[in-house]
């Protein structure tokens, strides 16, 4: 085993352990706060993005779509299973507007012994896509058998 990933295995992954996640750490006083559901192998979010993560006026910055999107990935398989995004590729379908809420899906689509295969998409409440995501995570550590 690489030296990082002896790290990265001995990380807590306790929903406790994260509370200053930036993505989803309820005590990170400049984080997102997101909040997720799993069911099996996908997760949600309901949120809205204030200005403070704006790029364009009225735009949330899009290394904060990428952001939210590569969380509701991880959630797909976190936290029985530890991983690390190795790809990621994102789509943008429309700028995502500050103020408004939206909603995050993930799923996981596959999982070998080493690589997890998943996707996101991040649409308005009425169900426009305004961007979409995939990635393969590589596989840190799993408490599944």
């Amino acid at each position: 085993m690489l030296s990082w990933e002896k790290k990265l295995s001995a990380i807590d992954a306790s929903q406790e352990a994260w509370t200053t996640c930036f993505a989803c750490g309820q005590e990170n006083p400049v984080g997102l706060k997101l909040e997720f559901t799993k069911d099996g192998n996908e997760s949600r979010s309901e949120f809205t993005i204030s200005e403070h993560y704006e790029g364009w006026h009225g735009v949330v910055h899009g290394g904060i779509v990428c952001t939210i999107l590569d969380e509701a990935m991880a959630y797909t398989y976190f936290p029985e299973t530890k991983g690390l995004t190795a790809k990621a590729e994102f789509r943008f379908r429309q700028p995502a507007p500050v103020g408004v809420p939206m909603v995050v899906t993930g799923r996981l689509v596959k999982r070998t012994r080493k690589l997890l295969t998943t996707e996101a998409t991040i649409t308005l409440k009425g169900g426009t896509v305004v961007a979409e995501s995939t990635a393969r995570a590589y596989v840190v550590d799993s408490n599944r058998g």
